[in-house]
């Protein structure tokens, strides 16, 4: 199943934009492209290559050229040799993965120099001391057990059907390489602090070096607390950026930020609200699970990602919740630009559960019930919420974490809240959207599908927010992934979804709203397999409800 970009992809160079807006170099080099592959089931190095792999394109996809799905216990090999440029001589050389599912090892002329276990989050290796004049040949093995192996997984299913997708294993998003000097700088950490109208900035410096900013014509050590004169809010009806540079001794990388609060509080009537720069605002948002029938996991082409979003706020929703998936930098960083709030869903690991058949409210320290019986799947999960919320805590459109989805491997929300909190206090936090509250925290997350919804407020005055609700379905002939049909309410004619969408936000939403609701987030953006409930069919081709029509129906009210 193509969409309006497969054929625009370049196989020699696919995705060749620099895939880190955030802290970008002008020394670099992408390897996306044709490597070689194997997939077998030994752990040593492969005597033979089963064929070619267009990276970064997952091997079980049609953009890769294979076509082939991993299996539990096998092994999946990348190879590909490097020339490195001549003018990098004398430089340290940082090889980067955007993303690599499960888990994977790196060597670089037959020395390991990497292992990651995670498929969401990119990860790097200084591999300066491996360079044999000048040639990398880096070879990359890969397990990938998705649901099996209690990893976080997402929606991937070794034998999908039903809201549980395809799933695709390997390298994933942009793998390059970059050039630095021997003192550079490795990361920034950005925090906007409106209230007193200024930045804070600081790097994490490799090397001997001091790095500094400059920012509005003046120079900063870092770290540094910085004004920024006349501020101009982001939102997303004006989603200022503010460009800067940070030096350390030759190194040089821009980065950008924005200048706005999230926060909970009550409005002038005393209901506890969503506010945007110390004003309510509400989150009127759609569910996305990022995935592509020609890429999976990968977007085709860099348009193709900024398409979905300029669709979801061309149908005037000013929210995406992304949806137990992490997004490649760029994704972000087009929502950062655009400006679109971003609701950030933790990944969901472990076991299969029971909680999620039972009935809603359980105590989730019931460890086998949740799927959580394995102490250290645990304690992997909470390294890589982590490892999440500092790879994302730049980007200025991400308003809230959600740490738990449903109860899926859902164990000690409360402490993870707490835990979240410490990592990040200047955005909301969603302990458990939908089932399982644990009664902390400032929110109280709701799904509501098959009925109707009404609001109540929260006995324990956090502010309420409909997390999930929606799922219309309708069926757009010669654009369905397969004869399957998945929808919580069906509808034969794209006008009676029009209309049924319309009743929805009519009768329900907007007296919600009215009442105290502070944000919805309606199922969903694009249909995915044999779910046929987006508002855009999975190839992106046909918008079921024209986007000027959506727009005027969910901003009821307003």
């Amino acid at each position: 199943m193509n969409t309006e970009w497969t054929n625009q992809v370049d196989l020699s160079n696919p995705l060749p934009e620099y895939p880190r807006p955030q802290l970008a170099r002008m020394g670099w080099m992408s390897l996306n492209g044709t490597w070689e592959y194997a997939i077998n089931k030994s752990p040593k190095f492969p005597k033979e290559f089963d064929g070619e792999i267009t990276v970064p394109f997952s091997p079980e996809t049609a953009l890769s050229g294979v076509n082939r799905t991993l299996k539990s216990g096998e092994y999946l090999w990348y190879r590909r040799d490097i020339q490195v440029p001549a003018e990098w001589s004398g430089r340290r050389i940082l090889l980067n993965f955007g993303a690599v599912d499960q888990i994977a090892t790196v060597w670089v002329n037959s020395i390991q120099v990497a292992e990651h276990v995670g498929g969401y989050l990119p990860f790097e290796a200084d591999v300066t001391d491996t360079i044999e004049d000048g040639i990398m040949s880096i070879t990359v093995r890969v397990t990938d057990d998705t649901e099996k192996g209690g990893h976080t997984h997402g929606k991937q299913k070794l034998s999908p059907g039903g809201i549980w997708y395809t799933a695709q294993s390997g390298i994933w998003q942009t793998v390059w390489i970059e050039a630095v000097p021997e003192s550079y700088v490795k990361s920034l950490r950005i925090t906007p602090h409106f209230d007193e109208q200024t930045v804070e900035i600081s790097a994490e410096v490799v090397g001997e070096g001091e790095a500094y900013a400059e920012l509005f014509g003046i120079n900063y050590t870092l770290p540094a607390e910085i004004p920024v004169p006349d501020i101009e809010p982001w939102t997303p009806e004006n989603p200022k950026l503010y460009g800067f540079k940070v030096f350390c001794g030759e190194d040089v990388v821009q980065s950008y930020f924005a200048m706005r609060k999230f926060s909970v509080d009550n409005d002038a009537n005393g209901t506890p609200r969503l506010f945007l720069n110390n004003r309510p605002y509400f989150h009127n948002g759609v569910l996305d699970q990022g995935y592509w029938p020609d890429g999976l996991y990968t977007a085709p082409t860099d348009e193709a990602l900024v398409y979905d979003i300029s669709m979801a706020k061309a149908m005037g929703f000013n929210m995406i919740r992304k949806h137990v998936k992490v997004e490649p930098l760029r994704w972000y960083y087009h929502c950062d630009r655009l400006g679109m709030l971003v609701w950030q869903d933790m990944p969901n690991g472990g076991a299969a559960a029971m909680a999620s058949a039972i009935a809603s409210g359980m105590k989730d320290n019931l460890y086998p019930v949740f799927g959580r019986g394995n102490k250290d799947n645990r304690a992997e999960f909470k390294a890589e919420l982590a490892e999440l919320i500092n790879t994302l805590y730049n980007c200025p459109s991400i308003a809230m974490w959600v740490i738990f989805n449903e109860g899926w491997g859902q164990f000690d929300a409360a402490e993870m809240y707490d835990y979240v909190s410490g990592l990040d206090k200047t955005r909301t936090i969603d302990h458990a959207s939908g089932w399982h509250d644990q009664g902390v925290g400032q929110l109280k997350s709701e799904h509501v599908y098959r009925r109707k919804y009404s609001y109540k407020a929260d006995k324990k005055g956090r502010a309420v927010i409909l997390s999930e609700f929606g799922g219309y379905g309708h069926k757009v002939l010669s654009h369905c992934y397969s004869d399957k049909y998945l929808g919580y309410k069906k509808f034969e004619m794209p006008a009676q979804l029009e209309i049924g969408i319309e009743e929805l936000y009519q009768q329900q939403i907007g007296p919600a709203k009215i009442e105290g609701l502070a944000a919805c987030v309606y199922t969903q953006l694009c249909d995915v397999e044999n779910e046929l409930n987006g508002i855009m069919t999975y190839d992106r081709k046909v918008a079921k409800v024209a986007p000027e029509i959506m727009s005027d129906i969910i901003n009821v009210g307003d």
